[in-house]
């Protein structure tokens, strides 16, 4: 982490809070929310470097709140203070003149709290200079393609409550791919904020090994229901289904959700379920787009059963509901689903014959009030013959309810480890956090194609 830099970027978003505060008329109410990076980012292709660089960005989201109106506008923000206090000042003036025109909001929130704090975490990431040897040493015999982002991210918060927040980490994630001619691949993740050569050379290792057997014949698998066991990766990716339209309490009031019949007890999970939020770890703030903090930890499933839902100011307003500090898309910002029972040892001999998924995708939504998800399988997936890997399958689309594969009767274990699965998201900015989750063994999975 650059020290003075990022001291820099933080003394001159303060200088634009206090500046705005000044400026702002008696009627006004403001929010100012900061989005910036200094990451270095490569892009590798047949093991080679096809693309690198370095990316300083910023930009400033300033909400002016007036006459039960909203309205917000977008601005570079560069750390030098005399550009961007100027830039601030002429959307101010801007955002002014247009709000009369707007309609009344009858659930706007105003910036209320007294919250402050400060959140620096250091790490230990590859220097420019070593990240390419670093990462394609052990890789240099594969066809090795994926892109590796680093640096500092920062996220920070302003009101005119006087509310301010800070929020920098070092973190870095290398998401890539280990093809063979066939077009089969291995799909792995590496991230965190401190880069350990042990744990990368041992995914690498796994890595080649699944590749090994993905040169076998492939094998075709009829559509039907098939004992399947779920690599983290790919819990992972059913989980954030849960952040479209399902956890948030403005979808379930809004008969949405598809743990609408989870909320009216009509239906229960396994009680080997259990989800949270967890902050504890540092890797995302805690404070939301009002400046609010959510609590280091939320339970939200507990032993199979709804105990809390994501809900914002503007939910709890609407709809008379206690806030617990949501985003204002109620979606799961920390997740962590706790570990079972299943040790790495004894996933395919408890598997006995069935599917090994390592990684799922396409999925959405087939029947949302009843938790149906569809989805393909999609690299690394095998076939499993008494405890043993026999075969890669060709792509398998399902269909299937989350109330049968978290569901009591079929939920046969998770495992006693869990991993970190990141989000890799670079289209906007670089994406903070990522879920903690274990390895899950279902009973019976439906595929249907």
């Amino acid at each position: 982490m650059m020290i003075d830099e990022i001291s820099a970027l933080e003394t001159s978003f303060n200088q634009l809070v206090e500046t705005l505060l000044m400026k702002k008329a008696e009627d006004e109410q403001f929010t100012v929310r900061l989005k910036s990076e200094r990451s270095q980012f490569t892009r590798f292709n047949h093991a080679k470097v096809r693309q690198t660089g370095f990316v300083a960005d910023g930009w400033i989201e300033l909400t002016l709140m007036a006459e039960q109106r909203r309205i917000f506008s977008q601005f570079p923000f560069t750390g030098n203070w005399e550009v961007d206090g100027n830039l601030a000042y002429t959307a101010l003036q801007e955002l002014r003149a247009e709000i009369p025109l707007l309609p009344i909001d009858p659930y706007l929130v105003l910036p209320s709290g007294n919250h402050t704090s400060r959140e620096i975490n250091t790490g230990n990431l590859l220097t420019t200079e070593t990240v390419v040897e670093r990462i394609l040493e052990s890789v240099a015999d594969l066809d090795f393609t994926g892109i590796y982002a680093g640096g500092v991210v920062v996220r920070a918060y302003g009101d005119s409550n006087g509310q301010l927040h800070w929020f920098a980490t070092d973190s870095f994630n290398l998401d890539y791919s280990l093809f063979i001619p066939s077009g089969q691949a291995v799909k792995g993740t590496f991230a965190g904020n401190e880069w350990d050569e042990s744990a990368y050379l041992g995914k690498i290792k796994d890595g080649k090994k699944q590749l090994e057997m993905l040169s076998l014949p492939p094998k075709k698998i009829p559509r039907g229901q098939y004992k399947t066991y779920f690599a983290p990766a790919a819990v992972a990716d059913l989980l954030a289904m849960l952040s479209w339209g399902a956890i948030s309490e403005a979808d379930i009031q809004q008969g949405n959700s598809a743990l609408a019949v989870l909320s009216r007890q009509e239906k229960n999970l396994s009680p080997k379920f259990n989800l949270k939020e967890n902050f504890t770890k540092g890797l995302v703030p805690r404070f939301n787009e009002l400046g609010e903090i959510a609590a280091p930890e939320l339970i939200l499933i507990d032993q199979g059963n709804l105990v809390n839902t994501l809900i914002n100011s503007r939910t709890a307003k609407e709809y008379g509901k206690i806030a617990n500090g949501a985003n204002s898309y109620e979606s799961l910002r920390a997740p962590e689903i706790a570990s079972g029972n299943l040790a790495f040892e004894q996933i395919l001999p408890n598997l006995d014959t069935g599917l090994y998924v390592s990684n799922l995708h396409y999925l959405n939504w087939s029947d949302r009030p009843s938790g149906r998800i569809t989805g393909m399988t999609r690299y690394a997936c095998f076939w499993v013959e008494n405890g043993e890997i026999v075969a890669p399958i060709e792509n398998l689309r399902f269909d299937e309810s989350l109330y049968r594969f978290w569901g009591e009767d079929n939920l046969v274990d998770l495992t006693n480890f869990q991993e970190f699965i990141p989000e890799v998201g670079t289209y906007d900015s670089r994406q903070l956090g990522g879920s903690f989750v274990p390895g899950m063994l279902v009973k019976d999975f439906t595929y249907t194609l």
